[in-house]
């Protein structure tokens, strides 16, 4: 299995799917690490002034106009990955996730080897109270 995790820097849980420039990219078998690579990841900083952070119809941030295609971009690098952790997304980032068959898990833990530790385990809660 593939866990991919959103970073800033390559050893922290970034807090935002969408602002991340990188993936960490945890590969395990057998509930056990076995290799990880970084990714670069597309992101908000791409698409410049491009996306918009309105809500439309009662749904969270992440469904207006060009989301899809923003966030595909951002999924495409990942598409090997069953899994992703994030401290923090939209609903449209989260759905788009399910809809590439990706498990989308918005975690609180800060250090990327905690929280592929705690997957694994199967103690990580998922957040969806923090999705925005």
């Amino acid at each position: 299995m593939k866990i991919a995790i959103v970073s800033d820097e390559g050893q922290t849980v970034s807090a935002h799917f969408g602002r991340a420039p990188l993936y960490v990219v945890v590969t395990t078998d057998e509930g056990k690490v076995k290799g990880k690579e970084i990714r670069a990841k597309t992101g908000h900083q791409t698409f410049g002034g491009h996306h918009q952070h309105d809500c439309h119809h009662g749904e969270g941030h992440g469904f207006d106009a060009g989301a899809g295609a923003r966030h595909n971009s951002m999924i495409e690098t990942i598409s090997d990955c069953q899994v992703l952790i994030a401290g923090g997304m939209g609903q449209g980032a989260y759905a788009a996730l399910q809809d590439s068959g990706i498990e989308p898990v918005v975690a609180e833990a800060e250090s990327i080897d905690e929280a592929v530790r705690l997957y694994l385990e199967g103690n990580l809660a998922n957040r969806t109270d923090l999705l925005h």
